[in-house]
């Protein structure tokens, strides 16, 4: 793809005044390592398939936009994985939501959808704001005419299975919802199935790109959106230092601006471990709210946010231990263990 538009080169103002504020003794300069001899891709641990797709086609030098999308298209279709896509699970009324957004670092672009509906690829929907708009983001109806307008086909994506899985909701957990009472608002927090996928890509010229999609929180209420179609949330790409994106809990990401400020980190020196370490401290501190802390005080929920410099390195992190991370370095692909903060 076209370096190109400097229309859209995204959060230029952000970054200087991000900058700025960072205290004198900090090493401003972003850095710039030598990027590896072979591609490298890293994703949430449903990416197995994504990474090794995305790998190959680096390897066949395609642009790492179109690498990292062609990996996540492989999950977006899987009706068997219900945090994502085809088949993930609906919204409290049954109907499925999704959300994604992508960027591409050589020519600082970005594209993102939310609360779409009938589409069973919205990474390739974000792609087409990205390339033919002069948006950022596309939201609901919206965002659903501009993908039918460029040739894709509204389906059905609720499956029998993501359908008895919101039957049993309804019919056993409906007062486990979003609408909170003024008690609930004080106490009491329902954990339910979340899942996203993200997967970055780094190829050997130094250029980087990313892609989250995701169906959201499981029997959310109709229109939330979470942190994947967000940038600087769900995901963030500076082709000068690195990319980052988040799973978990989306509302946390959001207020913390989880990917940005993990970017931000590896560009003051951080490496990719010890930037997402400090991505989730910040999270922890910011969690405050009695509903969202379990009985030691902690946040009652996960985020996983995985980062990859241009050098190559890698790391993803868990506030609790257990996570994995999917990474292919130029051969296959295979599991890593993710650092973490907590022990359960």
């Amino acid at each position: 793809m076209k370096s190109a538009l400097s229309r859209r080169r995204f959060l230029g103002a952000g970054a200087a005044a991000a900058a700025a504020a960072v205290p004198a003794a900090s090493n401003l300069e972003a850095i710039e390592p030598a990027p590896p001899a072979k591609p490298v891709s890293i994703s949430s641990a449903n990416g197995l398939a994504a990474t090794n797709r995305a790998v190959k086609l680096m390897n066949a030098k395609e642009d790492t936009l179109e690498a990292v999308i062609s990996g996540v298209n492989i999950v977006e279709a899987d009706p068997k994985d219900m945090s994502v896509g085809y088949g993930g699970l609906p919204n409290e009324d049954g109907v499925v939501e999704l959300d994604s957004c992508c960027m591409h670092g050589p020519s600082c672009n970005a594209g993102s959808v939310a609360s779409i509906r009938d589409i069973k690829l919205p990474s390739r929907v974000a792609q087409l704001v990205l390339k033919r708009t002069d948006h950022v983001m596309l939201v609901g109806d919206g965002a659903r005419r501009f993908a039918l307008a460029h040739g894709m086909k509204a389906e059905n994506l609720l499956t029998d299975a993501a359908r008895r899985q919101w039957l049993k909701w309804k019919e056993n957990l409906s007062d486990k919802d979003d609408w909170l009472s003024p008690k609930e608002a004080e106490t009491g927090h329902e954990a339910r199935p979340t899942g996203t996928i993200t997967c970055l890509g780094l190829n050997p010229a130094g250029e980087l790109s990313g892609v989250t999609t995701t169906s959201g929180l499981a029997y959310k209420i109709p229109g939330r959106i979470g942190d994947s179609p967000i940038i600087g949330a769900g995901l963030y790409v500076d082709n000068d230092v690195g990319a980052c994106g988040a799973t978990g809990r989306g509302e946390a990401v959001i207020i913390s601006c989880g990917s940005r400020i993990v970017v931000e980190n590896m560009r003051h020196g951080m490496d990719p471990a010890a930037a997402v370490k400090d991505g989730l401290k910040r999270i922890v501190k910011q969690t405050v709210d009695p509903r969202l802390l379990d009985k030691k005080g902690r946040p009652d929920f996960e985020v996983v946010l995985y980062a990859l410099r241009k050098d190559g390195r890698h790391a993803a992190g868990s506030i609790y231990k257990g996570r994995q991370y999917a990474v292919n370095e130029g051969g296959g692909s295979k599991l890593l263990d993710c650092v973490h903060l907590f022990d359960r």
